[in-house]
């Protein structure tokens, strides 16, 4: 399956702000953001005319970054939340929130996205009971991640559990660390996702 082979760093440098890609990292002094100014490559410091699709491109690139989805999926995604009813740009991050892998780090198992989505596609989590490694799974309200018996003696799991606190369970989430275990009470609504995202230049770009 393709995917993003190159440094993740570099995708927080491109779009100017911290996308939580590395882990703890980000949380750290080693931060890539923190460290080095500019946009990577030769010509970082030249900055091109700032039009209107291209405010719209970068909003789209950085939240399709941040979930670590590829254009296509991404795009599928959109569709599945302009067909839905409601706010399309509300339904958009709530559907990319709902995703397994994403639920699977924000719960704590995993200590980015990309951590968690190897952790689901390797089989190491239930839901509900059913073994599940699809990554893009989409988790509903009341539904029940476990991590797998023979998997909680595995070190990145573990690891991700201690350092938790530090980036804190969201309210929506209600996590047994004793019983490797966390329950959705509801999905976000949009007030409850602080990350800086503007949903709406999202649809106005997919919308032309």
């Amino acid at each position: 399956m393709a995917r993003y082979r190159g440094p993740v760093c570099r995708l927080c440098r491109r779009e100017g702000e911290k996308l939580f890609l590395k882990g703890d990292r980000c949380y750290s002094s080693k931060c890539a953001i923190e460290r080095r100014e500019g946009h990577p490559g030769q010509h970082s410091r030249l900055r091109g005319r700032f039009s209107e699709y291209k405010i719209q491109l970068r909003e789209k690139q950085k939240v399709k970054r941040m979930y670590g989805l590829l254009e296509k999926q991404f795009r599928a995604t959109f569709h599945e939340a302009d067909r839905r009813k409601g706010v399309t740009g509300e339904n958009l991050l709530q559907l990319l929130e709902s995703r397994l892998d994403n639920m699977v780090y924000r719960s704590g198992f995993a200590s980015s996205r990309i951590e968690g989505r190897h952790l689901v596609g390797h089989g190491h989590f239930l839901v509900n009971g059913k073994r599940v490694n699809i990554p893009s799974y989409v988790v509903s309200e009341g539904d029940v991640i476990t991590v797998r018996e023979k998997s909680r003696q595995i070190g990145r799991i573990n690891e991700s559990m201690v350092a938790v606190d530090a980036r804190q369970v969201p309210e929506w989430i209600e996590l047994d660390k004793n019983e490797f275990q966390a329950k959705i009470r509801a999905l976000p609504t949009r007030e409850q996702l602080t990350h800086p995202m503007k949903e709406q230049l999202i649809v106005e770009l997919y919308s032309k």
